[in-house]
């Protein structure tokens, strides 16, 4: 080979690679920022999820974290028997911050600044008085940060699970 073809072979080379990496960082630039994830565990099972409603951690204020939290579309689903051990995890951005469980679109505790929690023993599909208990519920793990008192909350993100009732 001469020198000439050698040069002509180098420069192609260097033209593909400098291609393949640019064609690699449109496909990346195109992606979207996945969203910290939650888990709920319940005995030995487990589901994960990213975020039904996440704005890379801006504020989606009250009204939308309410409507995000009601949203039944794909969620992540598993079965919960009576008096069950319900565990929920988050990531650290999110604990840092705060975050509550909601069920069915309405908070149900205060703000956690932990990345674990476990409810032990709570039965979640308690019947009222009259009526059958639920087949299912829909949990939210809302952020949010602890608000005290005066001044407003900033609600984050929403994870959505659905909670099947085994004993029903």
């Amino acid at each position: 080979m001469t020198t000439l073809q050698s040069v002509v072979v180098r420069r192609r080379r260097a033209v593909a690679v400098a291609g393949a990496v640019s064609a690699g960082l449109l496909v990346l630039s195109a992606c979207d920022k996945p969203t910290p994830r939650a888990t709920v565990t319940v005995g030995s099972t487990s589901v994960s999820s990213e975020a039904t409603c996440y704005d890379d951690g801006k504020d989606l204020g009250q009204a939308k974290a309410t409507k995000c939290s009601l949203e039944k579309g794909d969620v992540k689903t598993i079965k919960v028997k009576q008096s069950e051990t319900l565990r929920v995890g988050v990531d650290p951005k999110v604990a840092d911050t705060g975050w509550a469980l909601w069920i069915n679109g309405q908070q149900m505790t205060y703000a956690y600044k932990k990345t674990y929690y476990a409810f032990e023993g709570v039965d979640l599909f308690a019947q009222s008085q009259g009526q059958a208990p639920q087949k299912t519920l829909y949990i939210s793990i809302v952020e949010q940060d602890k608000a005290t008192s005066g001044q407003s909350k900033d609600y984050k993100g929403v994870w959505n699970f659905k909670l099947e009732n085994e004993d029903y």
